[in-house]
């Protein structure tokens, strides 16, 4: 373990696209960095394209996908979404905000749920992707 606490790099999800881990424990808190759609053979879900190479991105899938994910990752740990307290989420569009929030609701519950914040940046590290999500949560004892 560092100094900056244990570090958790799952084989089993898409790798970091430069040094960093899919998750830090310090103390009685995980550190989720920021988790997209993308599966470990860097194919995205939420992205369609047909036969004539047309894209089609969905942000309900994507969302869904991106939860997921952290879940994966968060158990690794011992620990599921309720143990999250507090998300950052980064939308490329907030046309894209009801959408996102139709899969978010199915994860989470007003008296339960993390806080969040929700934010619109310019782009994401693949045009492809309409979201990322960071999360916080508390450990298991």
């Amino acid at each position: 373990m560092s100094k900056n606490g244990e570090a958790f790099i799952l084989d089993d999800r898409a790798r970091a696209l430069a040094n960093y881990p899919h998750m830090r424990k310090a103390g009685e808190f995980l550190f989720v960095s920021g988790i997209s759609s993308r599966r470990p053979d860097n194919t995205y879900e939420g992205v369609h394209i047909d036969e004539n190479g047309k894209v089609t991105l969905n942000i309900e899938e994507q969302t869904r996908a991106v939860i997921e994910n952290i879940r994966t990752i968060l158990k690794s740990a011992g620990a599921d979404l309720e143990n999250i307290i507090d998300l950052t989420v980064f939308l490329v569009d907030m046309k894209d905000y009801n959408g996102f929030n139709l899969a978010y609701n199915d994860y989470f519950k007003i008296e339960t749920g993390p806080t969040r914040t929700t934010v619109a940046v310019h782009q994401l590290p693949n045009p492809n992707l309409l979201i990322e999500i960071k999360a916080t949560a508390l450990c298991n004892k």
